[in-house]
């Protein structure tokens, strides 16, 4: 079997939750700790097998690509100071794989950014990853998924259990079980009801595994909550046709939403706390700070 090797990368989104720094910055490269959120996103593709990285973007991402790309002054500068330490954390942004970019055009939902890579993906599964979703480097979530792909050939979202209270906040699953405790056969999807109406708990994250035969779904799919092409709408029409299914991989592992003030604030303390250079230090301070 072909191994995958494509993931999508949407990032056209304008980060307005995080205004005013995201005014000239593209949210996607605020720092965590001491990496902009989207090399995370990109080093889980790469580990997981997935080196051919389309990212999907807009107006003013520029900074995005310029990350991904040699600084070869900035290089030199280091080689010349003989600063090794800092100059292969420069370099290991730009030899994480192949990264392509294209530009989404008008702004009309994730279902539409996701059907403007089908050139690139062609007749071959891929991975979706969206930038905003921060999975911890040990919980390995993006393999299981492909792993599952493999093995029902069906498109696969990624679920996490929510509190009740937030189903408003996310695309939200009817399931069915199967023989694994991890996997779950997706019945249906609803795209963000209120607590009283959701169907479950279960709420989709930003990691998909697709089949190209979601192309021509998206394709006939209609604008639908915020007037945009709901990727989640498109996926519904595939879960409630019984020639197509889609599974579900529950996860219980660490998930970070950077677009979210506190759970960005979040992701830098506790990644910062794994940290050999950091984390005693920033130990001592917080029970500095709680104390007072």
């Amino acid at each position: 079997m072909k191994r995958m090797t494509k993931a999508v990368v949407p990032v056209a989104g304008l980060g307005t939750r995080f205004l005013p720094a995201t005014k000239a910055l593209p949210k996607e490269m605020l720092p965590v700790v001491d990496k902009p959120a989207i090399q995370y996103v990109v080093e889980e593709a790469v580990r997981a097998g997935l080196d051919d990285v389309l990212m999907v973007t807009g107006r003013n991402k520029n900074a995005l690509e310029n990350h991904f790309d040699r600084a070869t002054e900035l290089e030199a500068t280091l080689i010349s100071k003989g600063d090794t330490q800092k100059l292969a954390k420069v370099e290991e942004s730009t030899i994480l794989g192949e990264i392509h970019y294209m530009r989404q055009g008008d702004p009309r939902g994730l279902g539409h950014a996701v059907h403007r890579a089908k050139r690139h993906v062609g007749q071959e599964p891929f991975a979706v990853l969206l930038g905003d979703d921060l999975i911890h480097e040990n919980d390995r979530l993006l393999d299981r998924m492909i792993e599952v792909n493999a093995e029902k050939h069906t498109c696969v979202v990624a679920l996490m259990e929510v509190d009740p209270s937030q189903t408003h906040m996310y695309g939200i699953a009817t399931v069915e079980g199967t023989g694994d405790d991890d996997v779950v056969v997706v019945k249906d999807l609803v795209e963000k009801p209120d607590p009283d109406e959701a169907p479950s708990n279960l709420a989709v994250i930003g990691r998909y595994v697709l089949e190209p035969e979601v192309f021509p779904t998206i394709e006939h799919t209609a604008p639908g909550r915020g007037g945009e092409i709901q990727l989640t709408d498109a996926l519904a029409t595939m879960a409630r046709d019984p020639r197509q299914r889609v599974h579900g991989v529950v996860f219980r592992g660490r998930r970070f939403d950077t677009g979210d003030k506190l759970s960005y604030i979040k992701a830098i303390i506790e990644l910062a706390f794994e940290r050999e250079d950091l984390g005693d230090e920033l130990r001592i301070w917080l029970k500095e700070q709680l104390g007072n």
